[in-house]
């Protein structure tokens, strides 16, 4: 028997959050109480925001329904594991919205997580899967998880930088905000030293470090931290216009193209044009344009163009001539 209340109440919340409905003289057995307290227990899971529905009957029952809000959930060892893998799988994929989200619950977990769950995580992750950008760049899931629990906690971030031109330095900033674009990773924060909003590729960065010292956020610039990032992209010319005309109707070109790509625009019944800013390397473009198989033409940029030029050229040499 189960004397001391908040552990049981634990036990009977574990059992509850697996999808059935459990009787209550059931749910009393497994936790050695009567079923008076296994209803007061109820109760107070219901004070405490559990949306948890009771069956009429005889015998009654029990059942965790969907609620207006997420409580926080009890996980064994393994459940927790297999959250945390997959989210450190989502948080390498560029899909919009959930590879950020994906980061900030993996931050969340695995602050808590215990040792000897910690390893099991690394274990397992190391040996199936690697997060990458779309060059290929390498990023600890360790680096993108001390970023976010920093912004999140509104701590001052230090970490080794290494800029596009190969030069190093070391930084202090106040962390805002981790966004994904062109399956890449950025962080936005206020550089310290150059008194600035700075963006940085977080595969450029290395051993990153929470000093523990606060901060009090700052107006950020117009526009938000995205915004910025999208800005500064431009400036830099690593973000640029993309225009395809496609001879396919807008429907099913859609159907075909990520919508990172935005929505294509008819010309007419069977043609339609995209128009997007990307920032993915130009022979990756040439390539994903090609997997559509769909005829299409390259306005805009010119380096898609000669890449589209240079790949078709290779292809068309790479195919012997047949009698």
């Amino acid at each position: 028997m189960t004397t001391d209340t908040p552990a049981r109440l634990l036990q009977l919340l574990s059992l509850l959050q697996t999808p059935r409905e459990w009787p209550g003289g059931e749910l009393a057995g497994r936790l050695g109480v009567s079923r008076r307290t296994v209803r007061r227990d109820i109760d107070r899971l219901r004070e405490l925001g559990y949306p948890v529905q009771a069956a009429r009957g005889a015998e009654g029952g029990y059942r965790l329904v969907a609620g207006k809000a997420m409580p926080p959930l009890v996980l064994d060892d393994e459940e927790a594991v297999a959250i945390a893998v997959g989210l450190r799988a989502g948080a390498g994929h560029a899909v919009e919205g959930v590879d950020e989200a994906s980061v900030r619950a993996l931050a969340k977990l695995e602050q808590v997580l215990p040792g000897r769950l910690r390893h099991r995580v690394a274990a397992l992750s190391t040996a199936t899967m690697a997060l990458t950008s779309s060059d290929g760049a390498r990023i600890a899931p360790e680096t993108l998880t001390v970023i976010a629990a920093a912004a999140a906690g509104r701590e001052r971030l230090r970490f080794a930088y290494r800029a596009h031109d190969g030069a190093d330095s070391r930084r202090l900033v106040e962390p805002y905000r981790l966004v994904s674009a062109w399956r890449r990773w950025y962080l936005v924060a206020y550089d310290l030293e150059r008194e600035d909003w700075r963006t940085f590729r977080v595969d450029r960065v290395a051993d990153p470090l929470a000093t523990g010292a606060r901060f009090t956020p700052r107006e950020v610039p117009a526009g938000g931290e995205a915004e910025y990032l999208r800005q500064s992209l431009r400036r830099r010319k690593s973000v640029y216009a993309l225009v395809v005309e496609f001879e396919a109707p807008a429907e099913v070109v859609a159907a075909r193209l990520p919508a990172a790509f935005g929505t294509p625009q008819p010309l007419g019944s069977d043609r339609c044009v995209v128009r997007a800013e990307v920032g993915d390397a130009v022979e990756w473009l040439a390539v994903r344009l090609a997997l559509l198989d769909l005829a299409f033409t390259v306005r805009e940029p010119a380096a898609l163009v000669d890449a589209v030029r240079t790949m078709a050229d290779r292809l068309r040499g790479a195919v012997p001539d047949v009698p």
